[in-house]
């Protein structure tokens, strides 16, 4: 596990991920072009002191397609933009969800569109909570169920009123089921 400072791109691509059933990015997504010079889509990492041509702070899809090997049931992209194409008006999931898919992940929990973090962390860990208590369902069902409590909480401050908005819980999809 890579937190902070610690979660670099040398640090990810020297970790044998093929032993996780589990991968989990949090973090933000870029498509090609949101910053100068970004050709292709990726995950914003910490930037090294010095940056050289293996680690820059951003993996890129095509070094994740390459240097990375799965054997991840699920990988959880919790960031901004992870389902959208390789480029602006590009083909949905051709950007990073295919990079993950070519690495070995078999089932990807991905969004659509920038998310807040905060909703995202509760989507998310309400959706590993409910498949924790039920084995046997889908990891597709698990998110529903999450978007729905997210939905239907009662708020403990007006600003948790924003919850139920489909902008706080409906960017993200499960693609593939991911059993083996």
């Amino acid at each position: 596990m890579h937190f902070g400072t610690a979660a670099t791109e040398t640090a990810v691509k020297a970790t044998d991920l093929s032993v996780y059933n589990v991968v989990y990015f949090a973090t933000h997504g870029l498509i090609a072009d949101d910053i100068e010079g970004l050709r292709e889509p990726a995950l914003v990492l910490t930037p090294p002191d010095v940056p050289d041509a293996n680690d820059d702070g951003l993996l890129t899809a095509s070094e994740i397609s390459e240097s990375l090997r799965l054997n991840a049931d699920w990988v959880v992209l919790a960031a901004c933009n992870t389902a959208a194409g390789s480029k602006p008006g590009a083909e949905a999931l051709s950007g990073l969800a295919k990079s993950f898919f070519h690495a070995g992940a078999r089932a990807l929990l991905v969004s659509h569109w920038r998310v807040d973090s905060e909703a995202a962390a509760k989507l998310t860990t309400s959706t590993f909570d409910i498949k924790s208590r039920n084995q046997s369902m889908g990891r597709a069902e698990a998110l529903r169920q999450a978007m729905v409590m997210q939905i239907h909480a009662t708020p403990a401050t007006v600003a948790d009123v924003w919850n139920a908005y489909p902008a706080f819980w409906a960017a993200f999809s499960v693609v593939g089921e991911g059993a083996q």
